[in-house]
């Protein structure tokens, strides 16, 4: 420094103190400045002051010589002690040269900084305040200052501070945001802290409403929780805590659509504590905020239902995953299935970005447990349109509701309760908004039919309910379902083999436009023939499944839908099944169901007597196609009590290549025949002067079985049967002979009997043709 320099009105003896390297003297130069200061007060010489001031900043604490910063630092907190309660008017000037000496390389220059601003700040007080950004700034940097000495200053000068906002009323919250919101991505621990201090001491001011402005920190809060440092986490923990205890409390002033992409985002997270508490905002924001949250549900979905199947290490985030969903899935109503109303041109142009509302995103990771459909979907699963609380009614939109779904259904590793719950969704949106999910049933279809073959029964089972609903909502009545939300996917009836008119009259023989009718009822729609057509597909594409589900499938759809209808309709198809051998299976499969299931005993009961003109369409229909399997045609005929016409498919089967399968079937059929199902059937054998042809079927079966343990069982069977002389009374030698018990007389039987022999013909034909590309399999004869 130039000794020569002119530095009034500072004396030489002020400025030499000022510029030695002892600490003592330096503070003697202070005092002398405070007396010169407070003269200059005093005599209200606003010139001078400044000048000193001036003098201090330029020529001193911004020197080049350390010991000159460290004179001018102490003069200038001398200065703001003279000047006590006027020295709100000179703050700019005195702050800014010490927040500059915050940067210095000289660790005790930066203390000597820090211990100047202390004392300027407790001089002015509430003055200060509208400095508080930089001071904010300034102390935002010590806070990471690794000299202990430094930090432990910052720390004074931060609770004063803290003091002074606390007790003032003229805090300039909308002018301090956007620094926090920039600080608050700061990853240096001791940087973090120092804003969740801050954060803390702004939400117990009861005059500063941070509330408003949480949307714009909420993000940095959740990546702070992340932090390594315990006590940190802690700390954000109650920050949390009480914006959220204030949320509670007003919900109304709370922007939610705002917020809701944050909570989307965390909820993805791999860190626990985040995802967890993520996770409770988001129940308690979908319970407080309601419907407001519905333009969110694709992303909500996204987040929750992974978390569904966590296991018990993450017991707490599933069991709040599943009230988010839960409380979700109540926010549907029927309402939602009205049509969308065009948005005018105005309302589309001023509609936000749904990426502008986006937070910072240093280092979040935004993939979860289902990150795999994250991918599959790019932005439009995390992010959506924000929705404004005053803006109604909301307006449900589908598309990305099903896309997710859709989504977490074909994904083969996702766990089985999320896939329960995927399929608890599509039901509740099928009885909720039937019209609109109609239009996405297409593309639904084929992954609800490749559920079926999922290894959990539950998870089979909603998967039917799903189907059923589908197949009998009155929604599907209709030709066209109505515009789908996005790209057309419906398929045209003609494809899809839909029909339109009632079920063919199967007393007469069978035409081509009758076959491409199926059952109608006001149960079913033309959904249902579809499904039945795909299923039947999946069956013979698949025929694991059909040994392993198939009669556990059917027989749910039974209780789901109409049972006649489905094997109605599926006798309907079978009839025009390519692949005999497949039609063969899925005939005795049936048969079996129908034989043997609790849930078929009305069915059964209405073939038992063919009283009705629909039983008998119902016995044609299913006999059509059983023929493609000659013992359960028996089967079926002993189950309508067609003795007659079962006596004379027996006389047919001399024409039959008899092979081992075919007399497992019979054995099978002799097994049957002592069941509980047949007891009617047994029964009957006592008369035998009006059932003589049900005896005759049972001999001719007991013929074509070799010396066998079913041979034993029938032959019993029969040899139980009473002479008919021996039964006759004096009362039924005088009364007439009764009808014997043989066919309906409104049933072309003859007909039925030449369809019977032109299905064996053509399996007959078929399994030639096996034999001569060397398929031995069905060559099994018994000679």
């Amino acid at each position: 420094m130039n000794p020569e320099k002119d530095f009034a009105p500072l004396t030489p003896n002020i400025v030499r103190a000022l510029n030695d390297k002892l600490y003592e003297k330096r503070k003697v130069a202070a005092l002398e400045i405070e007396k010169l200061v407070r003269d200059f007060v005093a005599q209200n010489n606003t010139m001078q002051i400044k000048h000193v001031i001036q003098t201090l900043s330029q020529e001193f604490a911004l020197s080049q010589h350390p010991h000159s910063r460290k004179g001018g630092l102490i003069g200038l907190a001398a200065c703001s002690i003279a000047l006590g309660k006027d020295s709100g008017l000179y703050l700019k000037e005195l702050i800014e040269p010490v927040l500059t000496c915050f940067n210095d390389a000289d660790s005790r220059l930066r203390y000597y900084a820090c211990e100047a601003l202390y004392n300027i700040v407790k001089v002015a007080r509430g003055a200060v305040l509208p400095h508080f950004n930089v001071l904010f700034d300034g102390l935002s940097k010590l806070a990471a200052d690794p000299d202990p000495n430094v930090k432990s200053g910052s720390e004074l000068l931060d609770r004063l501070l803290k003091d002074i906002v606390t007790e003032s009323n003229k805090f300039d919250l909308v002018g301090f945001i956007p620094l926090l919101r920039e600080r608050i991505y700061s990853n240096n621990q001791y940087a973090r802290q120092f804003i969740i201090s801050w954060i803390l001491v702004l939400v117990s001011v009861p005059d500063i409403n941070l509330l408003d402005y949480l949307p714009e920190i909420l993000d940095g809060l959740f990546q702070i929780l992340g932090d390594n440092g315990k006590e940190i986490r802690k700390m954000c923990e109650v920050v949390l805590g009480e914006f959220l205890k204030e949320i509670k409390k007003n919900p109304s002033s709370v922007k939610f659509a705002e917020m809701a992409n944050i909570l989307v985002i965390h909820c993805q997270t791999t860190d626990d504590l985040i995802q967890l508490t993520a996770m409770c905002w988001m129940r308690e924001f979908i319970q407080l905020a309601g419907r407001v949250m519905l333009p969110y549900s694709s992303g909500i979905l996204t987040a929750v239902l992974p978390c569904l199947a966590y296991d018990d290490r993450k017991k707490s985030i599933k069991e709040v995953a599943n009230v988010c969903n839960q409380s979700l899935m109540k926010l549907v109503t029927p309402e939602d299935d009205e049509p969308d109303e065009p948005k005018p041109v105005a309302q589309r142009q001023t509609e936000p970005n749904p990426e502008d509302s986006l937070p910072k995103q240093d280092g979040t990771e935004s993939g979860g447990p289902g990150g795999s459909c994250d991918s599959s979907f790019g932005s439009g699963i995390g992010v959506f349109t924000s929705a404004s609380t005053d803006r109604a009614p909301v307006t449900l939109h589908l598309d990305g509701i099903v896309q997710v779904l859709n989504c977490h259904l074909s994904d083969t590793a996702i766990g089985m309760m999320t896939r329960i719950a995927v399929l608890k969704w599509l039901y509740h949106l099928y009885i909720k908004t039937p019209r609109k999910m109609f239009r996405h049933t297409d593309s639904l279809f084929p992954i609800l039919l490749q559920t079926l073959s999922d290894e959990s029964d539950e998870v089979v089972l909603k998967d039917l309910e799903v189907l059923a609903e589908i197949a009998s909502s009155p929604a599907g009545q209709t030709d066209d379902p109505g515009a789908p939300d996005g790209p057309d996917l419906r398929v045209s009836h003609s494809e899809l083999h839909v029909p339109t008119s009632g079920r063919a009259n199967l007393l007469n023989p069978p035409s081509t436009k009758g076959l491409e009718c199926s059952p109608s009822t006001p149960t079913m729609n033309s959904y249902f023939y579809k499904f039945m057509i795909n299923l039947l597909q999946t069956f013979s594409s698949e025929r694991k499944l059909l040994e392993a589900r198939g009669p556990f499938i059917i027989r749910q759809l039974c209780l789901l839908l109409n049972a006649e209808n489905i094997f109605h309709s599926m006798a309907d198809i079978l009839l025009r099944e390519e692949d005999l051998k497949f039609a063969s299976t899925m005939v005795h499969t049936l048969n079996t169901i129908l034989l043997t299931s609790t849930e078929l005993f009305q069915l059964r009961n209405q073939l038992k007597d063919l009283k009705t003109l629909e039983s008998q369409n119902l016995f044609c229909c299913l006999y059509r196609s059983w023929c493609h399997n000659p013992v359960t045609t028996v089967s079926l005929c002993f189950l309508t009590q067609n003795y007659r016409h079962a006596y004379d498919l027996i006389q047919k089967f001399g024409d039959l290549e008899v092979t081992v399968d075919f007399l497992t079937e019979v054995d099978k059929l002799v097994q049957l025949i002592e069941c509980p199902i047949f007891t009617y059937l047994r029964l009957q054998l006592l008369d035998v002067k009006n059932n003589p042809y049900l005896i005759k079927a049972l001999y001719g079966l007991l013929m074509l079985l070799p010396q066998s343990s079913a041979f034993q069982l029938l032959s019993h069977r029969l040899q139980c049967v009473p002479n008919p002389e021996l039964l006759q009374t004096e009362d039924s030698l005088k009364t007439a002979p009764k009808s014997q018990k043989g066919d309906s007389p409104s049933i072309d039987y003859t007909e039925l009997l030449q369809h019977f022999e032109k299905v064996q013909k053509q399996h007959l034909e078929v399994r030639h043709q096996r034999s001569g590309r060397g398929d031995h399999l069905d060559r099994r004869v018994i000679l």
